[in-house]
């Protein structure tokens, strides 16, 4: 009997899942959500790992046992639990990606400061006009949310000799100046985004927040789409309010990506395919966590839940507990 069935698990992810696993477990494994696998009354199995994209029906929710995200927000957790009668237990993985998503986010304002996609369009005639970037010295880092990856984005900032502050309700980082989003926004070149979502911070960055900074800033998010309206971000960068755009995550990602597959009728939406055209605009697809070093820890901490979870009713890491 199939104790666990893995969805959203992409190749990399499966081989080191079934390497873990060792063969402890009945398990199953597939890349799709579960909306694309599709049309089932009944849960495959008592235990479902998904990711974030996945939208478990609620009619199953007697018959499982557990669910386990393999990521480190959970938000989509708890909103299922709110919506159905019988809330199974419920796991997730806070320690495996947090240096890999800062880096993501280092990667991406470093490349907008460096105006990265217009370099490698001008690479077939080898022409600089237009090419000139910036350093990372001296500027302005507000990091917005100082947990476990807001805390590595703050050290990483710092490395490049920026100056940096953050802004978070829990000043857990020694060391570091904190202040409200308001006081910050003015005084950042660069906004980099590592909040945990709740209900109340959904559309965080509205036209009225994004007013707030000045004309050239660059915005990176490898948090939450939910944070970053895509039609405020686009009017923002249109006006030249915003000077860059980084995202590696976005609103209604479980439709937005079997649309981009292929997968599902309908257009992306007229924000995001003006932004997929700006030099200013890098897009990466919900990878910030996806290095060798992360998934590997990823499959050994998941393994380690699923095998907690069958021989003690309860897991390592649980939420709401």
């Amino acid at each position: 009997m199939t104790q666990v069935v893995f969805f959203e698990a992409f190749a990399e992810e499966r081989a080191a899942l079934e390497k873990y696993a060792g063969g402890r477990i009945q398990a199953e494994y597939t890349w799709k959500t579960i909306q694309e696998w599709g049309g089932a009354t009944e849960p495959p199995a008592p235990i479902l790992s998904v990711r974030t994209q996945s939208l478990i029906p609620p009619g199953w929710a007697g018959r499982l046992q557990a669910i386990l995200t393999r990521s480190t927000g959970f938000d989509h957790l708890i909103r299922y639990g709110a919506a159905v009668d019988h809330r199974p237990a419920c796991g997730y993985l806070p320690l495996y990606c947090h240096r890999a998503v800062a880096e993501q986010a280092l990667l991406l304002w470093m490349a907008l400061l460096r105006r990265l996609p217009v370099q490698m369009r001008h690479f077939h005639d080898f022409d600089r006009d237009g090419l000139t970037g910036r350093e990372a010295y001296g500027k302005h880092l507000l990091v917005v949310g100082v947990g476990r990856i807001g805390s590595e984005i703050v050290r990483l900032g710092q490395g490049l000799g920026m100056a940096v502050r953050g802004v978070d309700p829990v000043q857990r980082l020694d060391g570091l100046e904190y202040v409200s989003y308001e006081d910050g926004a003015g005084w950042a070149d660069v906004v980099a985004v590592a909040m945990n979502l709740t209900a109340g911070n959904h559309g965080y960055f509205s036209a009225r927040r994004l007013g707030m900074l000045h004309p050239g800033t660059l915005l990176v998010n490898v948090a939450r789409g939910e944070f970053t309206p895509l039609a405020e971000l686009a009017d923002a960068l249109r006006s030249g309010l915003l000077g860059g755009i980084g995202l590696d995550v976005y609103e209604d990602e479980s439709s937005l990506g079997p649309r981009l597959r292929g997968e599902k009728p309908g257009p992306v939406g007229v924000a995001l395919a003006e932004l997929q055209k700006s030099d200013r605009v890098i897009l990466t697809p919900h990878n910030a966590f996806n290095t060798v070093e992360a998934v590997e820890r990823k499959a050994e901490q998941s393994i380690q839940q699923i095998e907690a979870f069958l021989s003690q009713g309860r897991f390592l890491w649980p939420v709401g507990d």
